[in-house]
């Protein structure tokens, strides 16, 4: 792939809202299915400040419409990277920005991982809260992925944990699903954070508000981000 068509495809999806575009190769999370596939794009979206900001004991209805409205732009963007890769004859799968995928064996997983292929593309590190940390927007942000066929930059640097011994989302989490442990590359989820835990107690304590679909509660504690 041209440096010129990448250029071109960065350009767009930023003008389209994004703050960051990341090109890695796939893993070996990636399922069968889907082998043909050996790299991805990663598409990073910035969250309000303004919205984040307000949540303080639990999430707000505006929070819960802000992050539907960042999903729906990333899988917006995730059709047009589509649909520029296929103009230039390669086949692409767009990674829905939030869909969970029941009959994979974990019910809180999607279909690849959003934070695998960003951290691939050197964008950042998951964070003690089992969150995607960007250096520049913290965890303040909602990812999506597309995989292709067509061959992109990989030789980006992942980088390691910068948590370090801060542990205001351990202290942050009302559910007591973060364990508190640094995340090393390769480190099963559950090492450091339990799902099941999480969804239960947002679902108890928040179901009020969308459902129980979110939290960001250890989102809005993380120092990294901060204007």
């Amino acid at each position: 792939m041209t440096d010129e068509f990448l250029n071109s495809l960065r350009e767009r999806l930023i003008y389209e809202g994004l703050c960051e575009v990341g090109f890695s190769r796939v893993d070996e999370t990636v399922p069968p299915d889907l082998a043909s596939y050996h790299y991805a794009v990663t598409l990073m979206y910035r969250l309000s400040d303004a919205v984040v900001d307000e949540i303080y004991d639990s999430p707000t209805y505006a929070y819960f419409q802000h992050y539907r409205a960042a999903n729906a732009l990333l899988d917006r963007c995730a059709l047009i990277t589509c649909e520029m890769l296929r103009r230039e004859g390669a086949a692409a799968y767009p990674i829905a920005a939030s869909q969970s995928v029941h009959d994979r064996g974990d019910k809180y997983t999607g279909i690849y991982q959003h934070k695998s292929a960003a951290v691939a593309a050197g964008l950042g590190w998951i964070g003690k809260s089992a969150l995607f940390v960007s250096p520049v927007h913290g965890p303040r942000v909602r990812l999506a992925t597309v995989l292709t066929d067509e061959v992109l930059p990989s030789g980006a640097i992942p980088m390691e944990s910068q948590c370090g011994d801060c542990t205001l989302c351990v202290k942050a989490c009302p559910s007591g699903a973060i364990l508190g442990k640094n995340y090393v590359r390769g480190m099963a989820r559950d090492e450091i954070f339990d799902a099941e835990k999480c969804s239960r107690h947002m679902k108890q304590a928040f179901g009020h508000i969308g459902r129980g679909a979110v939290c960001g509660l250890c989102m809005r504690a993380c120092p990294y981000g901060l204007s």
